[in-house]
């Protein structure tokens, strides 16, 4: 089950191979989005998270409001100091036209979290959610770009964006120049609107502002993935090799030298057959960490009980099947072999599904106890967590 269906529909189709990396797309009224994060979750969250900058920041005028105007240091009786929000003063900064910005909210809001996982699963690639939300005309951060690609939701309100377009292609955040400001129109100029989403690769210039009112939207970023991130895998994978091990021929012959770059070449070469991508991607799925979830309270085995749900951390898990129906399961750098009979237990959790040990175990023609086993051996190596609803 998806957060939003709409989402995925959008992304996939012909939007991977023909828009992905290569230009920004909008979607118009894809869904009601406002049950992803309501202003009563924000202030709940802003009031209970203990958040200080940079994870809660302002910008205004492309510059970091100052958290002096908008929080007072506090001093707990174990001489911690912490950032505490005064929401007057707040208010006054939104007010005088400051945007306010939540890194992370995935991982402080549980549907929020929902989408990301969706995401994750879409892109096969980390995502974290930011939170922007304004109140004025004012930029908060002026014309900038971002080292990484970004799906945008946007959940009240309205938004201008003026898109420019790359002046370096696919920069990096360590690359080896900066791209320059962009010169003369934007390429394009929207309103996203509640409902709307937009794609934008990385690197393109835009400027975003508010126009009606308050506005309140979410950025979707996306770990970015290049060749330098394969050349970094292959790199490691190739320390199994003599010759990459080996000291480089510093004080060879030009003849010595010739010869251990051709071994080298070759072995390269090799490495990098037709099916490297694949493999390198399979790779990165196996061992996605997902998001740490504990499972309180129980603390040893999970217990049978058959209406306790059992569910993932990652959206990327990988299953394959041998010859003879065993079932091996990759996910967060661990495998597992299970017997066929285990399969029902295992596809609809790689799914994304939370179903209950209980169905689980109908499904699998196995007793609750069995299933209650299995779970918590994935539970122990924290691919997955059991949760009473």
């Amino acid at each position: 089950m998806t957060t939003f269906t709409e989402v995925v529909e959008c992304l996939g189709g012909d939007f991977p191979a023909g828009a992905f990396g290569r230009r920004h797309r909008v979607w118009t009224n894809v869904a009601d989005f406002s049950g992803l994060l309501s202003w009563d979750d924000v202030n709940e969250i802003v009031a209970r998270g203990r958040l200080e900058a940079p994870r809660l920041r302002l910008h205004r005028d492309s510059e970091q409001v100052p958290w002096q105007t908008y929080a007072t240091p506090v001093t707990t009786r174990r001489s911690t100091v912490w950032q505490r929000i005064q929401p007057s003063r707040l208010h006054q900064q939104l007010k005088d036209g400051a945007s306010l910005v939540l890194d992370a909210v995935d991982e402080l809001h549980a549907p929020v979290e929902d989408l990301a996982r969706d995401l994750e699963a879409i892109f096969r690639s980390h995502i974290q959610v930011n939170m922007y939300a304004s109140w004025t005309g004012r930029e908060g951060f002026g014309t900038h770009w971002d080292d990484h690609d970004v799906v945008v939701v946007q959940l009240e309100g309205a938004k201008r964006w003026r898109i420019y377009g790359p002046t370096r292609v696919n920069p990096m955040y360590r690359d080896m120049e900066a791209p320059q400001p962009p010169e003369g129109e934007p390429l394009a100029e929207i309103m996203l609107r509640a409902g709307d989403m937009l794609y934008l690769p990385r690197g393109w210039w835009h400027a975003v502002a508010a126009t009606e009112g308050r506005s309140l939207h979410l950025t979707c970023g996306l770990q970015t993935t290049t060749g330098a991130d394969l050349i970094g895998w292959l790199s490691h994978r190739l320390r199994g090799s003599e010759t990459v091990r080996a000291h480089l021929p510093a004080f060879g012959s030009v003849a010595e030298q010739a010869t251990y770059l051709e071994t080298l070449r070759k072995e390269v070469a090799e490495a990098l057959h037709d099916g490297v991508i694949s493999e390198y991607l399979d790779h990165r799925d196996a061992t996605e960490p997902g998001r740490p979830t504990p499972y309180l309270p129980y603390l040893d085995a999970v217990p049978a009980e058959p209406d306790l749900r059992v569910r993932l951390v990652t959206a990327r898990a990988r299953t394959t099947t041998n010859t003879e129906g065993q079932v091996a399961l990759l996910a967060g750098g661990e495998q597992w072999t299970f017997s066929p009979a285990a399969g029902p237990v295992i596809t609809p959790l790689v799914a994304g599904e939370s179903p209950t040990l209980g169905d689980l175990a109908e499904a699998a023609g196995l007793s609750v106890e069995q299933v209650a086993a299995l779970v918590t051996e994935l539970v122990s190596a924290d691919v997955a967590t059991v949760m009473s609803r």
